[in-house]
């Protein structure tokens, strides 16, 4: 099956700066994608670059196997919902749904119809008198309206309050199992990549660290404590991400296909935001430990 996305040795520079550098990455269609990463790491720039707001300067990116923007039946098939949720402040409801009709070959009245007033929204509503969340519910039926086969989510409810978050997912959900599309979601918020996901990237420098089911992710990642030691008596398919070590005890956050059978280490299965901070900390090292936002 042709991958939803694939980049291969992804870069884009912005003067002497790389915003993007190196990044290779497949993701397998027909997933909710969890992209998390430290800021900076290079998330808005491979989604900007996946919907082809933007054109990488060296490497490859492609979409269902095809170029980014290269053609209106390629737009068609892309969704996209920017961070700050945009949409035309002097513009009513109505006038959105409108212009997204105009623009989109495949546009579906109902549904954005449907969405609107099940929102409980007046279609009459100057989009500047929206609240937040009513604007990423907004702005979240101008992408799905075009019935897309891959929705691009760049941090959209990283601003929303937690009904307003929790509103939106639901939202979200409910196209995912109706359109059955593909979708790659950008957040800090790992409690709602939790809730709503089952694929992980991580993202951190440009470069993947990790990617893949988060249900086996987390089934192969430990927290071993025990009397302080050197990591050197582990198996040899034990892949130390962290640790730490006092006087008396070591804890070690690994990776493992396997099972960690000495009996004088302590084991607990590792949650998903410990196992992205582990990540995100092996990557950037210890004097420079990142802070990862988690909110209930």
């Amino acid at each position: 099956m042709t991958a939803a996305l694939e980049a291969h040795s992804l870069g884009k520079r912005y003067g002497n700066k790389w915003a993007l550098a190196d990044c290779s990455l497949s993701i397998p269609a027909g997933r909710v994608v969890g992209l998390v990463g430290p800021n900076g790491a290079g998330k808005s720039t491979l989604l900007q670059l996946a919907v082809g707001l933007l054109r990488p300067d060296v490497g490859s990116i492609a979409l269902f196997g095809e170029q980014p923007g290269s053609s209106p039946e390629q737009l068609a098939r892309v969704g996209f919902v920017g961070q700050d949720t945009p949409t035309y402040g002097g513009w009513s409801i109505r006038d959105h749904l409108w212009f997204g009709a105009q623009m989109n070959p495949g546009w579906d009245q109902v549904l954005a119809e449907g969405r609107i007033a099940e929102l409980g929204l007046d279609p009459r509503q100057k989009a500047r008198q929206l609240s937040g969340g009513q604007r990423a519910q907004l702005a979240l039926t101008l992408a799905v309206a075009k019935r897309p086969e891959l929705l691009l989510l760049d941090e959209p409810v990283a601003a929303l309050d937690p009904l307003a978050r929790r509103e939106f997912l639901q939202g979200l959900m409910e196209v995912v199992a109706d359109q059955r599309a593909s979708v790659i979601l950008s957040s800090h918020l790992v409690s709602d990549l939790e809730r709503v996901c089952d694929y992980l990237v991580v993202l951190v420098d440009s470069r993947v660290r990790v990617a893949g089911e988060i249900d086996e992710l987390v089934a192969s990642h430990y927290r071993l404590s025990g009397p302080r030691r050197e990591r050197g008596g582990l198996p040899g398919n034990v892949e130390v991400l962290d640790e730490r070590h006092t006087d008396r005890q070591s804890t070690l956050v690994v990776r493992t296909d396997g099972q960690v059978l000495d009996p004088s280490w302590t084991v607990e299965q590792l949650g998903l935001e410990d196992l992205v901070l582990a990540y995100m900390t092996h990557a950037v090292g210890e004097d420079r430990r990142p802070r990862l936002e988690v909110r209930a």
